[in-house]
């Protein structure tokens, strides 16, 4: 039986009040392939919905899809990137890099998803990349549009770089159309709904929520269909992801003394050498940076 996942509100930021809507990692889902991490935010008609302040990753890929809005990307090799709706950045921390997101004045609605793909062991220690692309394939019917963010679907396949077998699509269904996931052996799914309602496999998905498939509930089929009326999902797949990980705040390790020693460099980067030259620096409007909260006093276990 397919597993659902319904979104838990998180707080984006304290002083303009905007939460997202976030269902991986969950107590019963961690990853999806490589996928780890899903929030969805917006919409919102706030001029300063997005204004997160210089913040670190390592270990992972940052996914940013927008749907309606313009964002600023700003990162520590240099970056300044808007992005639109129907455009993607993704960026390659490794062993460590440090970014700002802020939105564009005058833009309109802000409305996006956020994704995380954790890194394998041969990955996460690479030097820092980003890549923005405005000229993702789209395969478009009577009956949907998909525009490929990730990986291989159907005839088209997207140049983003990525390095475990999976992927991310963009899948708009007309009302009252029905589709058939051409699903990869091996892989297992998620489907997120981002507007509408759409029956999976006799399965309702509303907004925000995620349906999980394994791989052997995959193998037998996936059956979308928009009863209701156009729903707008992403479908999300990849092989089961079977390195063990620590994923805490904003880090992907792989024990928990590596998690203490990002922690302790990204708090020192301003005054340590070595720990700027890891995470870097950068200036935007929002000036400051967010430091990483207190560590729990139990030890992470990787899982």
């Amino acid at each position: 039986m397919p597993l659902l996942i319904e979104p838990r509100e998180v707080k984006l930021s304290t002083r303009t009040g905007i939460s997202v809507r976030r269902t991986i990692p969950h107590a019963k889902l961690k990853t999806i392939g490589a996928w780890c991490f899903v929030d969805h935010f917006g919409p919102t008609d706030q001029e300063d919905g997005m204004v997160v302040a210089a913040h670190p990753h390592t270990g992972l890929q940052t996914v940013t899809w927008m749907l309606e809005g313009v964002g600023e990307h700003r990162d520590s090799l240099g970056t300044i990137q808007n992005i639109s709706p129907g455009q993607l950045n993704l960026m390659t921390a490794g062993r460590g890099i440090s970014h700002s997101e802020i939105s564009v004045e005058h833009s309109g609605n802000m409305h996006a998803v956020q994704m995380w793909v954790a890194l394998p062991e041969a990955a996460r220690h690479m030097a820092p990349q980003f890549e923005h692309r405005d000229d993702l394939p789209v395969i478009e019917t009577d009956e949907f549009k998909a525009t490929v963010l990730l990986g291989d679907f159907l005839s088209e396949r997207a140049e983003t770089k990525v390095y475990s077998p999976m992927l991310g699509v963009e899948l708009r269904l007309n009302s009252g159309a029905r589709f058939d996931v051409p699903s990869q052996q091996g892989f297992e799914y998620g489907v997120f709904v981002i507007d509408g309602i759409v029956i999976a496999n006799s399965q309702p998905v509303s907004r925000s929520e995620l349906l999980y498939f394994a791989p052997e509930e995959a193998a037998n089929g996936i059956e979308l269909s928009a009863a209701s009326g156009p729903v707008t999902l992403l479908l999300l797949g990849g092989e089961p992801f079977k390195e063990r990980i620590v994923m805490w705040w904003n880090f992907i390790a792989r024990t928990h003394d590596e998690i203490v020693e990002q922690r302790e460099q990204w708090n020192a980067h301003l005054e340590d050498a070595a720990a700027r030259e890891r995470f870097g620096a950068f200036e935007d409007r929002i000036g400051g940076w967010i430091p990483a909260p207190e560590l729990p006093t139990v030890r992470l276990n990787p899982r």
